[in-house]
């Protein structure tokens, strides 16, 4: 039994085609619609069969929607959402992919109909591919799909008026059954604690990735290309993830700043204590340093969300967003 009647998911790329393929396949909309700027998407998106109605026009196929995704750069998310309200039902739902949280609940709050439920989400998967093409319907099995509704208050919280969690609507509940059936396992917090958190396990080390691709690129004007030829497992994996999408990236880096700059400057001093151990031959706060970072790698694998084997070449779903 379906869970939507209507879905429309605007932004036809990696995560738009993979929600597109997965909604299919496990029959959780009546009719798919998908909407993309680029009429060369568009017509991708028609030669995949993979929805039943496409359009370059979001507003077009909205009026009919129970559940719309905005599957969109970050910073594309308020005026997108401001093109589309007018024409939104009551009582559809509104929702989202952005990796960041509160720039979007910001810049979508000031267009919001009362009657159009506003769920915010953010499935943490992906890989460094993109377009249309690049999704399959597997790619959110175990992985971890986080929901900020607005009003959200995180029980864990240091306030004395947060001691229980937030009771989810009907509308939230259901999206949560939606991203469920996907495969997702979903968690739901506050916008707040979800942008510093994915600062500390995804923004930063993209940024980290970014920069240490660019410094190798700079590097093989003096090496003789020996930085690509005699690349180790670890580079190869910097170079995976440096691959993502850079606009993408650009948006989440300049919305999510406050939170990426914090994690950046306590990194800074970190490394600045690794780096006096090295230059004072302190092998003991190495040792340190190292086996704490070890302890983490173990409880990820623990936690299900990794594997334990290695695999430099890596498969098509180990790049999470």
């Amino acid at each position: 039994m379906s869970l939507y009647s209507h879905i429309l998911i605007i932004g036809c790329g990696l995560i738009g085609g993979s929600i597109a393929r997965a909604a299919r396949q496990y029959g959780l909309a009546d009719k798919i619609a998908m909407a993309d700027a680029n009429a060369d998407v568009v017509a991708r998106v028609k030669a995949l069969n993979i929805a039943d109605s496409v359009s370059t026009d979001a507003r077009d196929l909205a009026a009919q929607a129970d559940l719309i995704l905005l599957c969109i750069p970050v910073g594309a998310m308020g005026e997108t959402a401001a093109h589309i309200m007018p024409a939104l039902k009551k009582g559809a739902v509104l929702s989202d992919v952005g990796s960041v949280k509160g720039a979007v609940i910001d810049a979508i709050r000031p267009h919001l109909r009362a009657d159009v439920h506003f769920i915010p989400g953010h499935p943490i998967a992906g890989t460094e591919n993109s377009g249309p093409e690049a999704g399959f319907a597997s790619l959110f099995n175990e992985r971890y799909c986080i929901l900020t509704p607005p009003d959200f208050n995180d029980p864990d919280s240091n306030s004395p008026d947060n001691n229980e969690p937030t009771k989810l609507s009907e509308a939230a509940l259901i999206l949560q059954n939606f991203w469920q059936a996907m495969g997702s396992i979903v968690a739901v917090m506050s916008a707040q604690r979800h942008d510093k958190v994915l600062a500390t396990t995804s923004h930063v080390p993209h940024l980290l990735a970014f920069t240490l691709v660019s410094t190798a690129v700079d590097m093989e004007r003096v090496t003789n290309n020996d930085v690509v030829k005699y690349s180790a497992g670890g580079f190869r994996d910097f170079t995976r993830i440096a691959a993502s999408d850079p606009i993408m990236w650009r948006d989440i880096f300049l919305s999510n700043k406050t939170a990426v700059l914090e994690i950046v400057d306590r990194y800074i001093e970190d490394l600045s204590a690794i780096k006096r151990a090295i230059r004072w031959d302190d092998g003991e706060q190495l040792i340190e340093k190292f086996s704490k970072t070890r302890n983490i790698r173990r409880d990820i694998i623990e936690a299900g969300q990794d594997m334990s084997a290695v695999n430099f070449g890596r498969d098509e779903t180990s790049n999470d967003q």
